[in-house]
């Protein structure tokens, strides 16, 4: 087993590393003076839960196969250990070579939704001004971005839940479309224990068991479905008025699409019956206090912004957002899906949520930055399509990886496979020998939360800190220390890229000061202190003798517009880009197991977490199963345009018999988006993991 530091004495307040709710842990000695987690019973958002993977975190500080040193790409063609000088010395050497050549755009970045706020400031920085690309996205665009572009179109602002996690535990009833926290983030159903819940999912999930009503419409039909149930609000005289007027505009544009989607239109379509349609209206229309809260299940599609904004409709026409008690919310999926999208990561964005084309945002964030606003890049392709580009005519000649594991977690898994093979240089920095790393030029070894400082932005905007419990292991280093380096090598400044934690934080407060996400206000202080601090938070003037406290819960007074009206969006129902046909004649979705998390490059490593998802599964209805030659236990081909993948067969009684599921953690021949779609949403660029046509059969000569 890997080192992973003296044997530990001290306890710290930390976070556990996976999903958005960032669980409060207390990080300490266990075993043989071993890492040993327990939850942090006084922090609000687990209140003393964690999940499997919470608990079995520590077990990845020492995996057998941990990065230690560098690794560098010999002429033999296999990866060597070398000094980290020279493996900067070779990276920095090589870019040098691909922009003098080709352009600074021949570059490309990649980063991550798990990286801490000041990593994620500092990569889009580097991007930006050492290596002068507007090449930059992260994985982050595959996670949330289609109701990141609603919420921004309807709300103004953008953040994952626009009130704390703890007001969920006073509602009488909340709708859930295309979540599935019981499984993806199970401490926070301990806040949803109390509600009656309306699941919205082409499976019977464990949330889905759990609720009064689980409508289960066709995969890529969410859309007309939550159009039918506006329809019926409105029709049903559940519309409140006075709160249509008062607080919102566009209404009557957003009605007219979806006064043509009457309940038996939609069953005809989605597949969900009229009765079941007006019990959910009913139900929220009914409660004194309701939620309509989205995930992955509506927003990863090519419609993913509009199918989002229709339940932000939905929740408008009752009069739900910015009301305490009541509201939409998001339910982000990484670790600092929140905070890694805020400060410069996504192709269009600089810090503090402002846009890269504002004029102003560019000139406010150069002068932080010390640089000429003319000589910041302009907007760059987004995540698919920047991977999808690599190695063609004008697209990088390089890629830098920190934080992700685009050869598993892309759609279309063996073009990308093809793209990242045919670069000049592929540099990835992790801290686990990754499918991405396993291909790269150069693997940088970096640090894992329990060996780092920083913060986090958790789903409800709360800023989070992450302290340092371990010394690294062998030479691994911090992704501070890995962007300084090379940034020196190409030119810049020594005191231009901190190295830090709390150094960088200080400047990305000064860069968000004023934008959407304003951080000016938070300090480490602060967060030691033990405040709970939510952006915004701007920097109270020094005449006011007091700080800004945070703001728990947007929107209650206006809406970020201009003229704090809430936007309804006209939006009308198309179908996915694939539907069943001849050839490929079931739909195939895709989703997480609760063993599991992302890629699997981290959860597959535990052996706990292994065994209980060791291998690549697909749910198959006992009658769908029979018609394609399948049983239980059987090794399946599931094959789409793109390519196939092989899995394990598991019979399940409630699945659509026109629909099967996959789990997308597994690599190798069971990766699930070797057969996702690519087709992009206009709006927010997020690809069509959720639905996609597919044949399935046994596997030739395989062994059940």
């Amino acid at each position: 087993m890997a080192e992973v530091s003296a044997e530990v004495t001290a306890e710290v307040k930390t976070h556990c590393p996976y999903c958005a709710l960032q669980c409060g842990t207390v990080l300490g000695s266990g075993e043989a003076g071993r890492p040993a987690v327990r939850p942090d019973e006084e922090f609000p958002v687990n209140q003393g839960g964690l999940c499997q993977k919470g608990w079995t975190a520590p077990a990845l500080l020492g995996t057998p196969d941990r990065l230690t040193r560098p690794l560098v790409r010999g002429a033999d063609g296999r990866l060597a250990p070398a000094t980290w000088e020279a493996a900067l010395d070779t990276i920095a050497a090589r870019l040098r070579d691909i922009r003098e050549e080709h352009g600074p755009d021949a570059v490309g970045v990649f980063g991550g939704g798990g990286l801490t706020n000041e990593k994620a400031y500092q990569l889009g920085k580097f991007a930006r001004v050492a290596l002068g690309t507007s090449q930059i996205d992260y994985n982050g665009r595959f996670c949330m971005s289609s109701a990141a572009a609603a919420g921004t179109t309807a709300f103004g602002l953008d953040r994952g839940l626009p009130f704390p996690v703890t007001d969920l535990a006073g509602a009488e009833v909340i709708l859930l479309a295309g979540a599935n926290p019981a499984e993806t983030m199970p401490p926070l159903m301990r806040h949803l224990n109390k509600a009656r819940l309306i699941v919205i999912d082409p499976r019977r999930t464990p949330t889905a068991e759990a609720a009064a009503l689980h409508l289960q419409p066709a995969p890529g039909t969410d859309l007309a479905l939550a159009l039918g149930l506006l329809h019926l609000a409105v029709v049903e005289g559940h519309a409140d008025q006075p709160y249509l007027n008062k607080r919102t505009t566009g209404f009557d544009a957003a009605w007219r699409r979806a006064a043509a989607w009457w309940p038996e239109r939609v069953e005809r379509v989605t597949g969900v019956p009229v009765a079941e349609q007006r019990e959910a209206v009913r139900m929220l229309a009914e409660a004194e206090r309701a939620y309509v809260l989205t995930g992955r299940g509506a927003e990863q599609h090519s419609k993913g912004t509009d199918t989002v904004s229709a339940f932000i409709n939905l929740a408008l026409t009752l009069g739900l957002p910015g009301r305490e008690g009541s509201g939409y919310g998001c339910l982000t999926g990484q670790g600092n899906g929140q905070g890694g999208r805020e400060h410069g990561q996504k192709a269009d964005q600089l810090p503090g949520y402002r846009m890269l084309t504002d004029p102003a945002a560019r000139a406010h964030v150069a002068s932080v930055w010390g640089v000429d606003p003319d000589s910041l890049p302009g907007p760059g392709r987004s995540a698919y399509e920047l991977l999808d580009a690599l190695g063609t005519e004008g697209g990088p000649r390089a890629l830098l990886v920190f934080g992700s594991n685009p050869a598993v977690s892309a759609p279309h898994a063996a073009r990308i496979g093809e793209r990242l093979a045919s670069l000049d240089l592929l540099v990835v920095a992790d801290f686990v020998p990754s499918e991405t790393a396993l291909m790269a030029d150069v693997v940088l070894p970096v640090t894992q939360w329990a060996e780092e400082e920083g913060t986090m932005t958790n789903l409800e905007g709360r800023v989070l800190r992450r302290r340092r419990l371990l010394t690294p292991p062998g030479e691994a280093r911090s992704d501070l220390d890995v962007l300084h380096g090379l940034a020196v090598r190409l030119g810049r400044p020594a005191a231009q890229f901190p190295t830090e934690p709390r150094e960088v934080f200080d400047e990305l407060r000064r860069a968000s000061r004023g934008g959407r996400a304003d951080y000016s206000g938070i300090s480490y202080e602060r967060l030691d202190a033990g405040e709970a601090l939510h952006w915004p938070c701007p920097e109270a003037p020094a005449s006011e003798g007091s700080q800004h406290p945070g703001t728990p819960r947007l929107f209650l007074d206006a809406f970020a517009h201009p003229d704090g009206l809430a936007r309804f969006a006209e939006v009308e129902h198309r179908d996915s880009a694939e539907s069943p046909d001849a050839e490929f004649p079931l739909y195939a979705t895709t989703g997480r197991v609760l063993a599991q998390y992302q890629s699997g490059a981290q959860t597959r490593r535990i052996p706990e977490l292994a065994a209980a998802a060791p291998e690549m599964f697909v749910e198959v209805h006992p009658d769908t199963a029979r018609r394609h030659g399948l049983a239980e236990g059987a090794e399946a081909r599931v094959s789409s345009a793109r390519g196939s993948t092989v899995a394990r067969v598991r019979l399940v009684g409630s699945l659509r018999t026109d629909t099967v599921f996959l789990p997308f953690h597994f690599a190798g021949a069971g990766r699930a988006n070797l057969i996702t779609s690519p087709a992009l949403d206009p709006r927010s660029r997020m690809p069509e993991f959720k639905v996609c046509a597919v044949r399935i059969g046994p596997v030739a000569g395989a062994r059940p």
